[in-house]
């Protein structure tokens, strides 16, 4: 959902302020400590106390057999034409391993090898496939997005939506966004009484969401800058479809409570529902926001009014709008996550994630391309490995699952998300180097091991300075049993300031005993303070001085150009497949 673009971008990392999270008020601390969290005024139902994801079921391609028949969302091209390189409007590229059916893009083929296709929510079996994760992964109700009143395309994505949540035993509910559209006011109730409720027949699906015995809508865009309305056509539209027996939830920007004079208009929802996504780019943001969601809790129930927080995985849209690419990082699950245990301490219990599969500005959740050999060749596509740790394409599901069961106080409260990175199979894992001692370790900094610091073993191997090459060793020949097709070098990496890095910098492993000899090499990407794990796959690398041997590596070396002197830690250096 374009809701991004309420956001002044280069605001965002200034919105990341330092906050403790230990200022939420005590019986929220209280509620999520014991497990009872405080879903206010309304009982749970489907939308209180429960996990709901936005759905888009916006895509069509051509040769679809939908009403639209070709390219929308994907691309942008006049006339329909496939996405191709630079001509595309999606940032994230989707795992296509369990769609029957798929369209040919413009690409050149898949790093794997496979040919580059896209699906599209017009065929049964997409919806299908994308409801039976809902249920696979706790998902409790979808938003279905309906931008504007109905057409052709719309409702029947609408049906789909429909009996695919019956089958899958998911809620549903259409959540209106008003962006764009002129004259909501008046057409936005035809739409509900004569398309979702008289033609469709959606809210007499057992599987359409009820809370309190009501069908429940969500209007979106009520007092964000750009969309249509003032405090009269809110209060007008609210009444409306609470006078036909609705559950109105009201989204809305982060500073809602600051709009005093649409506040007469907002106090008359069920559910208020802030959007966050964007707001804020890192886990410093993400604690910035815990006053806000305090204020608006503690708001909601003084007025009786529910309240749904969102949280979001990450966020870019470099391919469609520019901008930096992997602008807000994933942080392997670490932002998204944050949020998710910063809402379960303030006591919250309904969550709302956006969103499910929207791939265009790199929100989805829905499972994605993990590195280089799932994307085209000849095109930058955003990657679940980003930020250097592997993770499997499901990952996002899964720490969803998982933040549900913590804001629903299954499982207790942490920080720490407790989601794997990867699940299913045998792992194997060799070490190149423990790191806790430095014998034939050399570096241009001053050298030692810290033995508080630490990620395993009995200790870390640290260098303190400004010089280039931070880690170097040439060691006796370990034979990794990885390919390099599905090895990888793993390992923890700490940073005291990244913002004194320079661009110059590299990660070596090789068998030619020195730099530049059959050896393998990646940039580190994206670095955070603290420790970061780094996975690289060897089908990424860039291969110098002939080709590596897996059984025989003996090379390894960080080198990375600063402005000043940093401290650096490296530990567990290992292979892994």
């Amino acid at each position: 959902m374009r809701k991004m673009n309420i956001l002044c971008l280069a605001a965002i990392m200034g919105l990341s302020v330092s906050c403790t999270k230990k200022n939420a008020p005590a019986d929220a601390l209280n509620a999520a400590k014991s497990g009872k969290l405080n879903t206010q005024g309304s009982p749970p139902g489907d939308v209180v106390g429960k996990l709901v994801v936005g759905y888009q079921g916006w895509f069509s391609a051509t040769g679809d057999g939908s009403p639209n028949n070709h390219w929308v969302h994907w691309a942008g091209n006049a006339g329909g034409a496939a996405p191709s390189p630079g001509h595309q409007t999606f940032e994230l590229w989707p795992d296509m391993r369990e769609y029957t059916n798929s369209y040919q893009t413009g690409y050149a083929n898949l790093g794997n090898g496979q040919p580059a296709k896209l699906f599209s929510p017009w065929d049964v079996q997409t919806v299908n496939t994308h409801f039976s994760w809902m249920q696979q992964y706790g998902i409790d109700c979808a938003a279905l997005q309906r931008f504007g009143k109905g057409n052709a395309q719309l409702d029947g994505i609408a049906t789909r939506v429909m009996n695919a949540a019956q089958t899958y035993g998911r809620k549903f509910y259409v959540m209106y966004d008003i962006s764009g559209w002129t004259n909501f006011q008046s057409e936005i109730k035809t739409d509900w009484t004569n398309d979702i409720v008289g033609t469709l027949h959606l809210t007499s699906s057992s599987a359409y969401a009820m809370q309190n015995g009501k069908p429940v809508i969500c209007i979106w865009g009520f007092g964000v800058s750009g969309r249509p309305g003032d405090v009269n056509s809110y209060t007008d539209v609210i009444n409306y479809f609470k006078n036909l027996g609705c559950y109105v939830i009201i989204g809305g920007p982060r500073n809602w409570r600051s709009q005093t004079a649409n506040l007469p208009a907002f106090n008359l929802a069920n559910m208020i529902m802030p959007w966050a996504t964007g707001t804020f780019g890192d886990v410093a943001g993400a604690d910035s926001y815990v006053p806000t969601l305090s204020a608006d809790f503690a708001y909601c129930n003084t007025n009786g009014i529910d309240y749904q927080a969102e949280v979001f995985p990450g966020f870019s849209w470099s391919n469609w709008n520019g901008g930096a690419q992997n602008q807000i990082p994933r942080q392997h699950g670490d932002l998204m996550w944050e949020q998710f245990a910063n809402v379960r301490n303030q006591g919250i219990g309904n969550v709302y994630v956006g969103m499910f599969d929207e791939y265009d500005e790199a929100t989805a959740i829905a499972k994605a391309a993990v590195d280089a050999s799932m994307i085209p060749t000849n095109q930058y596509f955003l990657t679940l490995d980003a930020d250097g740790v592997h993770v499997s394409s499901d990952y996002y599901l899964r720490l969803t699952n998982d933040g549900g069961k913590m804001i629903k106080g299954q499982i207790p409260l942490t920080f720490t998300h407790p989601t794997p990175f990867v699940v299913g199979g045998t792992t194997t894992t060799v070490f190149i180097d423990h790191c806790d001692t430095a014998t034939g370790w050399t570096s241009s900094n001053t050298l030692s091991v810290n033995t508080t610091d630490k990620k395993e073993g009995t200790g870390a191997l640290q260098s303190v300075g400004s010089g280039i090459d931070e880690f170097r060793k040439s060691f006796t020949a370990v034979n990794t049993g990885a390919t390099a097709a599905n090895g990888s070098i793993q390992f923890w990496y700490y940073v005291s300031d990244a913002s004194q890095f320079g661009t110059n910098n590299q990660i070596e492993l090789g068998s030619g005993g020195a730099a530049d000899v059959n050896e393998y090499s990646w940039n580190i990407g994206t670095l955070v303070n603290g420790w970061n794990l780094i996975t690289k796959s060897f089908n990424t690398a860039t291969v110098t001085g002939g080709t590596p041997n897996l059984a025989a590596i003996n090379w390894f070396r960080i080198y990375h150009a600063k402005t000043a002197s940093i401290t650096t830690r490296v530990d567990a250096v290992t292979v892994i497949h």
